[in-house]
């Protein structure tokens, strides 16, 4: 395209499988995520 200049970028795909962030590092309740998603 000519103009890039305000074109949005595309995020791609998170790749790579989660292998870290199942413990509670501290206290008794925790949340944790159902789906992978931007974290923001």
């Amino acid at each position: 395209p000519k103009r890039t200049r305000f074109r949005k970028q595309h995020r791609g795909r998170m790749k790579g499988i989660s292998y870290r962030g199942n413990q509670i590092c501290f206290g008794r309740y925790a949340l944790q995520a159902l789906e992978p998603a931007w974290i923001t």
